[in-house]
């Protein structure tokens, strides 16, 4: 039987409004969206505990939900990522969590995992879950917001800059799939994200190339998200020396993500980075002017992407951690 997607989403919705209250809740079109369409790279395995006090005309209720991701790269065959583990707050204390573990540690049997590793919010009951069962920290991170409103001025922050690039660069902007044009230099760009923080996981890297990056897109676009894209090339030639990546889940969302910010090694000190994240702000309050918000995530030690948000006016909202269990 497949998943009933409103039963899915009533779990995470009470969850989430009772473990992050004032925080945007996760939208039902996007949980949808992530059900349907498997993550790059990989297979999704979900797992379900019935709702005990589910009615007896066979409506679908879960007191637990839980999505895996199975990497099948090469090196990746052995790892598993913990997407979403959650109980429905009316069924917590009861040994629903234990259960809901007993059959995630099933699939991951099965399969052949011999590592999973899960991103969750410190000092919560994930974590606490998490520790109690094995699982160390990797990596520590935080959520960053900044809010943004129609018609706010750019650079509102602490430090303003300009939403233009430094001398010798230019802006290009483009929607879902990266064109012809960029897409060789865009793939190079999305490599150099290998020197990013990533803790102590077992899980490697995998080289990007033209394919990988329109099919990472794809996947945002085929859940019915939006994403958008803005980099700084270079005047001489029109290589991609920074670029940001922000996704809406739905056209409809409020927050908006901000995925990757990359600037390459060579074009490092020079203010790119502030740079595409503010035309990035330009471009989103102009199209999107009910959005209220940016989150982003950035690890404690990536110390250089912690300034620039800060220069722009981001604040911390919630720490989070990446633990990871060998099995």
């Amino acid at each position: 039987m497949g998943i009933d997607t409103v039963a899915w989403y009533a779990v995470l919705a009470a969850a989430h409004a009772h473990d992050r209250p004032g925080i945007p809740a996760p939208e039902r079109a996007a949980e949808a969206g992530r059900l349907r369409v498997p993550s790059l790279q990989g297979r999704a395995a979900t797992v379900t505990v019935p709702d005990p006090a589910a009615p007896a005309d066979g409506t679908a209720r879960y007191a637990g939900v839980a999505l895996i991701r199975l990497p099948d790269t090469p090196g990746n065959t052995d790892t598993a990522f913990l997407h979403l583990f959650t109980v429905h707050p009316a069924h917590r204390g009861r040994g629903v969590g234990q259960e809901l573990w007993a059959e995630v540690r099933a699939v991951l049997a099965a399969e052949g995992r011999t590592s999973v590793a899960t991103l969750t919010q410190q000092g919560g009951t994930g974590e606490k879950f998490a520790l109690h069962h094995g699982a160390e920290g990797a990596l520590s991170l935080m959520t960053y917001v900044q809010d943004v409103a129609a018609g706010a001025p750019s650079g509102a922050g602490p430090e303003p800059v300009a939403a233009t690039p430094p001398a010798g660069y230019g802006f290009a902007v483009w929607d879902g799939i990266v064109p012809d044009a960029h897409a060789a230099a865009h793939a190079r760009a999305h490599d150099a994200m290998q020197d990013a923080p990533t803790g102590d996981l077992d899980e490697q890297h995998v080289p990007w190339d033209i394919e990988r990056v329109r099919a990472a897109a794809r996947v945002v676009v085929d859940r019915g998200g939006v994403m958008l894209t803005v980099a700084a090339v270079t005047a001489a030639d029109g290589a991609i020396a920074a670029y940001t990546e922000l996704v809406l889940p739905t056209p409809a969302s409020v927050r908006a993500l901000q995925y990757d910010t990359v600037v390459l090694p060579a074009h490092r000190g020079r203010g790119l980075g502030r740079a595409v994240k503010l035309r990035m702000r330009d471009e989103l309050c102009a199209r999107w002017p009910g959005v209220r918000d940016i989150m982003t995530t950035v690890a404690d030690e990536n110390a250089p992407m912690r300034a620039v948000n800060a220069s722009l006016g981001y604040r911390p909202e919630s720490p989070l951690g990446i633990y990871q269990l060998r099995l």
